[in-house]
């Protein structure tokens, strides 16, 4: 009898353990690995980040210049569910294990924020009238248009530093606040 209190002891510190660790990864912070050249040259491909996923738990907004990741699947609502299923599913160790793994994140930088007015000329990004000092991205932007981007409110416009090299929010448009599922920390 003992025995089986011990036993039953040990598997619920130790299950306790786990959930207590799937909640971290889940709403706090997550490890994940970069996938594609579209942040050269600040991050490469497969470099191993950080994620702070409290900007998404505790629903912050995040501000120019921040290094986000993004839910690319806008056309549909996200919920706590997809928290929960894609924390487990794309992180840095399953990438380790599956390298043809489904890629549902993106990593950009943040550009534009609701109310701003966008444009893309001259090889720059004016933001409300004021070209942006941009000094992380790899080379000039060769992107041009003649559209004026408002962003709406409740989202964010995001790009990737390898301008040429970035299916963003130039392609599919700004970014709804809760598809941000994160603020990158660092790389390690």
């Amino acid at each position: 009898m003992k025995i089986v209190k011990e036993i039953l002891s040990w598997t619920g510190h130790i299950l306790l353990a786990i959930v207590f660790g799937l909640s971290i990864t889940i709403f706090v912070l997550q490890p994940t690995m970069v996938q594609g050249i579209s942040m050269e040259s600040t991050l490469h491909n497969n470099d191993r980040v950080l994620v702070n996923k409290l900007v998404h738990t505790l629903g912050f907004e995040p501000d120019y210049g921040d290094i986000v990741i993004i839910d690319k699947r806008i056309d549909r609502p996200r919920t706590v569910i997809d928290d929960i299923t894609d924390s487990l599913r794309y992180n840095a160790i399953s990438y380790h294990f599956n390298k043809n793994i489904d890629e549902i994140f993106w990593i950009k930088r943040v550009i534009g924020k609701a109310g701003d007015t966008l444009e893309f000329k001259d090889g720059k990004v004016y933001r409300d009238g004021i070209a942006l000092d941009e000094p992380y991205i790899k080379e000039p932007m060769l992107y041009t248009s003649d559209e004026v981007v408002v962003v709406p409110e409740g989202h964010v416009f995001v790009m990737g530093d390898n301008r040429n090299n970035s299916y963003d929010s130039r392609m599919v448009g700004p970014i709804p606040l809760d598809h941000v599922i994160g603020k990158y920390v660092f790389k390690f």
